[in-house]
């Protein structure tokens, strides 16, 4: 360690949504971005990138045997899993290699290795061939999270993956173990299964996606019991390598057999490690999520986190939009703008895709909303009709006096981007029959699935119920 520090106006530790910070608008600072690597993040380099990428090859193949009944003849000879996994890879490597050069030619400093706060505005960096040591007027924390992996499995001695892992698998697995039917475990499932491997999945909860509501819980919960094992409502209690494969046992006596076993059982914050006990950073206890303002600023003074180390909702496109946010606060500190925290979408991009966004009928009922829903499937549009669609829908939730959209939730395909006009409605506070009315809708298409849903509760909200909800 040399004898002066180093110093920086700003420093971000996390190479994912943390770069985002760094704009332009900050180029005349001083700046550094420390990662252990690879660049990036978890969305580029083993989650919301590849997995699209992987989950675009299942969808193809996954498709394939329903042909027939369309009239067309055809079936999947070989799943080329090396070459789907080489090839996806192939491009997303060589991206994150490139990450601290790119850092740099932007005319910031790129550390690969970690950090930790030794005094307020003090850090040690730990890369591969030394130690600096480094301050800063400012630092921004977006350090990501990591899986959580439960006892029964970490301590158990059997190999396992996470969602860190699972798609550098070296070969294709023939029976695929999930534990954990959320977000990671559904999307995991959809891509393996149309690879055509046995997925069974395990979870606790008594319906998948319990999150977009009892309905569409149930409704997607029932299709994928056709094509994945699934025990839900069920406990792990032992996990065993045997000679046939990996041993699951559950609480209720089953016993389960497989060749690769996928732990999802969630995310948790990385705030630890990073001595930000020593500069007095506050952190939640149970979650272990770095505790800010409505502004993006930790309990340290001239300490800021974004993501998900401190949001309870673990998004990408959310991380980046408090990434903008703390840029705007740090070039502008007299005028610092709130985190958004109203009509936040997401998505899960299962086979179909389901998506989200804003209150269900409950939760704005339960915040003292005067609210309705109503559920439109897309088989009573034309569009639906003609694709013979027999499980698209969407719900719209809106205020009875006003028609302002509250929420939605919706189980089609492409569900990630219909849900952006019922986005803009909810950030925007629009009733759903000016949505409805003041565009036109593409006839026929999918976006009519949004559009009748959007007339649908507009009639309910003003207490009119011959649409009915189906």
């Amino acid at each position: 360690m040399g004898d002066a520090a180093q110093h920086y106006d700003l420093v971000v530790l996390g190479a994912g949504s943390g770069r985002v910070v760094l704009g332009p608008d900050l180029a005349h600072l001083r700046a550094a971005v420390v990662d252990h690597g690879p660049y990036g993040g978890t969305c580029l380099n083993r989650g919301c990138i590849p997995s699209k990428m992987f989950l675009h090859v299942a969808r193809a193949a996954a498709g394939v045997p329903d042909l027939a009944r369309l009239g067309v003849d055809a079936r999947v000879e070989r799943v080329r899993w090396d070459d789907i996994r080489d090839r996806v890879f192939g491009r997303i490597d060589p991206n994150a290699a490139a990450g601290p050069a790119e850092v740099r030619s932007a005319g910031v400093d790129a550390y690969v290795g970690t950090a930790r706060f030794v005094a307020p505005g003090r850090l040690v960096i730990e890369e591969g061939y030394g130690v600096t040591e480094v301050t800063a007027e400012r630092v921004v924390l977006a350090t990501g999270a990591r899986p959580v992996v439960p006892d029964v499995v970490a301590n158990s001695g059997v190999p396992f993956v996470t969602s860190d892992d699972v798609m550098r698998l070296p070969a294709l697995p023939e029976r695929l173990l999930v534990i954990g039917g959320g977000v990671i475990g559904v999307e995991m499932a959809t891509l393996f299964c149309g690879m055509g491997v046995r997925v069974t999945v395990v979870d606790s909860v008594e319906a998948l996606v319990p999150t977009l509501g009892a309905d569409i819980a149930r409704r997607f919960t029932d299709m994928a019991r056709t094509r994945w094992a699934l025990h839900l409502g069920a406990e792990v209690t032992a996990v065993e390598q045997g000679r046939d494969g990996i041993h699951l046992r559950l609480d209720d006596g089953t016993a389960l057999t497989g060749d690769a076993l996928l732990v999802a059982t969630g995310r948790r914050p990385n705030s630890d490690g990073f001595g930000l006990e020593t500069i007095g950073v506050d952190i939640d206890p149970d979650s272990g999520r770095v505790l800010v303002d409505d502004f993006g600023r930790t309990s340290a003074d001239g300490v800021w986190a974004l993501g998900d180390v401190c949001t309870e909702r673990q998004l990408k496109h959310l991380a980046n939009d408090q990434a903008r946010t703390l840029r705007h606060n740090l070039l502008t500190p007299d005028d610092l703008k709130p985190f958004r925290t109203k009509a936040i979408p997401s998505a899960i991009f299962s086979q179909p895709e389901l998506a989200q966004v804003g209150y269900l009928l409950e939760e704005a009922q339960k915040e003292g909303h005067d609210a309705v829903a109503y559920t439109q499937r897309l088989s009573d549009t034309a569009y639906g009709w003609a694709l013979e669609d027999t499980t698209s829908v969407c719900t719209v939730v809106a205020e009875r006096s006003t028609g302002v959209v509250l929420g939605a939730q919706l189980m089609a395909p492409n569900a990630s981007s219909l849900i952006q006009p019922l986005t803009d409605a909810c950030a925007r506070g629009l009733p759903a029959r000016e949505i409805a009315t003041t565009q036109m809708w593409i006839h026929p298409a999918a976006t009519e699935l949004i559009e009748n849903a959007l007339l649908g509760v507009a009639d309910a909200a003003e207490g009119d119920s011959s649409h009915g909800d189906l």
